[in-house]
């Protein structure tokens, strides 16, 4: 009876390592590429018993099938750990001159907390603040902060793909986009830091693949990989450039890395941590859904995942410093 569960569990297991595998973009496939942690996990524990009990053919098998998909899942979210070396370089808050804030936050439509999310606010001051799943109730209860961001950009939806953006930095050039997919918005712009520091933003937030919104991936990838190819395009501007956003996607994903290559910018995350943003109901099931990225004009000063605001996603605050690139 042991033997055929371990047996079963391995399978099953496996089968949920080799899923993404298969060239489908369809959301059976692409859903297992988000819990590899907690795949691994569970199957590091089932290799345990399997090594305890030993003593057969059968076993001997399962055994290395578990460990080669164990190692499999822990060769994607292992550059995410504090084992790897860090991506950007971290810098003390009194080593530069010029610094910017981010909070992003998913506040759940349906989740009327305002207050909470006014509260992070203003304990932490960001510079930018981009609120996404924002509705035209949300766009009223947010009305408190608006002396403290007098440039905004408000795309108010009822279909979960609403999106503002409160700035205390001029935007120039904003544009409000539906890259892929009608009403699912994305914001555009450049912050005018002062006369001589312009960022260029991109604030994202695509529809992920799933049984209840788009059953394939295929939507989410092309907008994230054509913002990293218009991105790219604009190298030898040298723009200090940040994206941050929703992205429904995890940050070992095929996908995430495609958009790191192709774009150039970089992952303060890596040798940092996962900074899971998404579930907080279920501390077992929770993965980095939020994202910032940023060109190699930034370091980091700190990266935090704030208190809930009673949403499904954590609030992500980011304080990157900007350094001169040479052209």
């Amino acid at each position: 009876m042991i033997e055929l569960t371990l047996t079963v569990t391995t399978l099953l297991l496996a089968l949920l390592t080799i899923l993404p595998l298969f060239p489908s973009d369809h959301w059976v496939c692409r859903v297992w590429e988000f819990p590899r942690v907690q795949i691994g996990c569970l199957l590091a524990i089932n290799l345990l018993f399997t090594i305890s009990l030993l003593n057969g053919y059968t076993l001997f098998l399962l055994a290395i099938l578990t460990s080669l998909a164990t190692l499999y899942q822990m060769w994607w979210i292992l550059p995410y750990t504090i084992l790897c070396k860090k991506q950007v370089k971290t810098v003390a808050d009194q080593e530069t001159n010029t610094t910017i804030t981010v909070l992003t936050c998913n506040v759940l439509m349906t989740n009327h907390s305002a207050h909470k999310l006014i509260e992070r606010v203003e304990e932490y001051q960001p510079d930018v603040l981009v609120t996404l799943e924002t509705d035209t109730w949300w766009e009223e209860a947010l009305r408190p902060i608006h002396n403290e961001y007098p440039f905004r950009v408000s795309k108010p939806l009822d279909n979960l793909y609403g999106m503002h953006v409160f700035s205390k930095f001029e935007m120039i050039d904003a544009q409000v986009l539906d890259l892929i997919e009608s009403n699912v918005p994305s914001v555009h712009c450049y912050l005018k830091i002062n006369e001589s520091l312009k960022i260029r933003c991109h604030f994202l937030h695509p529809a992920p693949p799933s049984p209840t919104e788009n059953t394939k991936a295929k939507a989410r990838d092309k907008e994230l990989l054509l913002v990293a190819k218009q991105i790219q395009q604009r190298k030898e501007q040298n723009e200090p450039t940040i994206v941050t956003g929703d992205l429904n996607d995890v940050a070992w994903s095929p996908t995430t890395k495609a958009f790191l290559e192709t774009s150039g910018l970089m992952d303060p995350r890596l040798g940092r941590g996962f900074f899971n943003t998404f579930h907080t109901k279920y501390p077992f099931m929770r993965w980095p859904l939020d994202h910032i990225f940023h060109s190699s004009h930034f370091s980091l000063v700190e990266l935090k995942r704030l208190s809930s605001i009673d949403s499904d996603h954590f609030p992500l605050y980011s304080k990157l410093a900007y350094y001169r690139k040479p052209s």
